[in-house]
């Protein structure tokens, strides 16, 4: 985990509403053109692809309420911040991810059945097709806005909705795929259109699941990958004269993370010379890792050499 770009806490708010509001106002007007292409259209696919859609603009909602209470400053009861508000988000765009997924999957698990069982079903109609590829476009678009943003603002929660964006374009991709198979071959390959909504649930599945398993890491304080905790050394043993970094522990709080460790200096070093180390080692931290880092130093006298 390398450094991010450092942002004010105004301006990082900022570019997540502006980010996710874009989202959402692009998800709004998916949903309507979706379902209605859906319905004219006879497209079971499309349909499922509309409340997929939905799923993205109630997300947009949710990290828009979260992104504001994780914002709020360290106070009496939260001395860490509220940092995990963010994981919070993730966590249930997650969730909310995996059931679109699951429902989408079941549904056309039950149309294929039927068609086995010998019911027919209708040919989607060209407009489908039309709103699936419009949609492919606008949802890459966006997704590839979202993460831009999320990365230069360092937010969990606004890169899950961005993967959501980039899912529900997948989605559109397979229901383009489903709807003009069905077209083009006709009504004996109907059953296509509901195979498409089969195989993008799982895709969106795998997503789901990736995002669930990182929010869960952090609320169970997961500590930070093998890399990054190497770097955390590197960038103390820098300072001259600093030994031996042990009981290292590391963690995110939302979009910032913990440092805490103990290291050694020489036992004669006066308390203000390895004061002035620890701030330094302090600085050099927060310059790589972001403003926000929470870092708790501990220092011990270097062990005479035997």
């Amino acid at each position: 985990m390398g450094g991010s770009a450092q942002v004010s806490t105004t301006e990082r708010n900022r570019q997540i509403y502006r980010a996710t509001i874009v989202g959402g106002v692009v998800n709004a007007l998916l949903v309507v053109g979706k379902l209605a292409a859906g319905i004219v259209g006879n497209s079971a696919a499309m349909i499922a692809d509309a409340v997929h859609s939905l799923s993205d603009f109630a997300t947009d909602v949710v990290v828009l309420l979260f992104v504001k209470l994780s914002s709020k400053s360290a106070d009496k009861d939260h001395p860490y911040g509220h940092g995990k508000y963010e994981t919070i988000a993730t966590s249930i765009i997650g969730l909310a991810l995996l059931a679109v997924a699951v429902e989408i999957g079941y549904d056309g698990v039950c149309k294929i059945y039927a068609v086995i069982q010998g019911e027919t079903l209708a040919t989607p109609g060209s407009v489908a097709l039309i709103a699936a590829l419009g949609s492919i476009l606008a949802k890459e678009l966006v997704f590839r806005y979202t993460i831009y943003v999320s990365r230069r603002v360092n937010s969990p929660a606004v890169e899950a909705n961005a993967w959501h964006h980039r899912s529900d374009a997948l989605s559109s991709i397979g229901t383009a795929i489903g709807i003009g198979g069905a077209i083009v071959l006709g009504s004996d390959w109907a059953i296509l259109d509901p195979i498409a909504a089969v195989v993008v649930s799982v895709f969106i599945i795998r997503t789901a699941l990736i995002l669930i398993r990182r929010s869960g890491g952090e609320l169970l304080e997961e500590r930070l990958p093998d890399d990054t905790e190497q770097h955390i050394r590197e960038i103390v043993y820098r300072t001259p004269q600093v030994e031996d970094v042990h009981h290292l522990y590391t963690r995110r709080i939302g979009s910032t993370i913990a440092i805490e460790m103990h290291l050694r200096l020489p036992g004669d070093m006066p308390l203000s010379e390895a004061h002035e180390r620890a701030r330094s080692i302090e600085r050099d931290l927060r310059a790589e890792y972001g403003s926000a880092t929470h870092i708790m130093l501990h220092l011990e006298p270097i062990k005479p050499r035997k």
